[in-house]
């Protein structure tokens, strides 16, 4: 059984390349796999290991300067979520485009879950998923607005143009962990909105701690690993990865004539040349090849 650790925390990192090393070695040290971000406003990532793995990479993460509230969540796996491990650089740990925005001093308030669904169902409370467009395809709130960006750095652009119709609302925002909504909660502050809440935890806490018969959950959640979606309780959901375009897709799409596998999908059958699929057909032969080979 695999241990699935997603983690963020927005600290100050003088110097994130510095860090790098020791965190990748020791990643390789105890076989855990997965992606880990470091940029100069904290880290993210989600890894995937032993018991003792993931246990001793959170007690290096937490022992990082400003990083001792680091908190992160689980869940488990019977087969590998990663094929291998990357620390990468990067200028921020979730792109929004923004240099002003600085959660680690001040984000919306935190809602637990057992308060969320009093929270939304408030007339006064405008709910916003702050995901992109292919999440909220298989799942969100009920009653939640959907901004439709294909990325996170399209929100301020959407919010500049809508935010009239908000005027009058207390905004609640929600993501997939948390890491989304601190950042968009800062801006938003930054923008002058008063009343701002975010799901602590996010979506995936919600999914672990309330009830399926109390839920205003609709759908499955996107997630970033193997397993591709959970649903309440975390357990596995029905959807699969295309992946020509990396987006979730039902076992029933895979009937439809604009798949194949490793290379199209009805999602993106129409976004991609010809030439793309040719070598998303050769790159499909390869791992087809690696399996076969029992290779990585």
């Amino acid at each position: 059984m695999y241990t699935i650790a997603a983690l963020y925390h927005f600290t100050r990192f003088p110097d994130p390349a510095a860090l790098k090393p020791a965190l990748l070695d020791l990643c390789l040290a105890q076989g855990v796999k997965g992606t880990l971000l470091l940029a100069g406003e904290g880290v993210n990532g989600t890894i995937s290991g032993s018991r003792a793995g993931i246990d001793a990479v959170i007690a290096h993460l937490r022992s990082l300067p400003g990083c001792a509230g680091l908190e992160w969540k689980e869940a488990t796996s019977e087969t590998p979520p990663f094929p291998r491990m990357k620390v990468r650089l990067k200028r921020e740990i979730v792109t929004m485009g923004q240099p002003d925005v600085d959660p680690a001093s001040k984000v919306g308030n935190y809602v637990d879950p057992a308060d969320w669904n009093e929270l939304i169902k408030s007339p006064d409370v405008v709910v916003i998923d702050t995901r992109n467009d292919y999440e909220v395809e298989i799942g969100t709130f009920e009653g939640a607005v959907d901004p439709q960006t294909k990325t996170f750095g399209e929100f301020p652009e959407w919010w500049a143009q809508n935010k009239d119709r908000f005027h009058n609302k207390r905004v609640a925002m929600f993501c997939t962990g948390g890491i989304r909504c601190e950042k968009s909660t800062n801006y938003l502050l930054g923008q002058g909105v008063e009343d701002v809440f975010h799901l602590k935890g996010g979506i995936l806490k919600y999914l672990e701690e309330v009830p399926l018969e109390e839920s205003t959950w609709e759908g499955d959640c996107f997630v970033f690993d193997a397993r591709v979606s959970v649903g309440h309780g975390l357990v596995e959901g029905q959807h699969v990865l295309c992946h020509g375009c990396r987006q979730p897709i039902l076992p029933e799409d895979m009937k439809r004539p604009e798949f194949e596998q490793g290379v199209s999908c009805h999602k993106c059958f129409d976004q991609t040349t010809d030439w793309d699929k040719d070598r998303f057909r050769e790159r499909q032969k390869q791992i087809k090849l690696a399996e076969a080979r029992a290779q990585k």
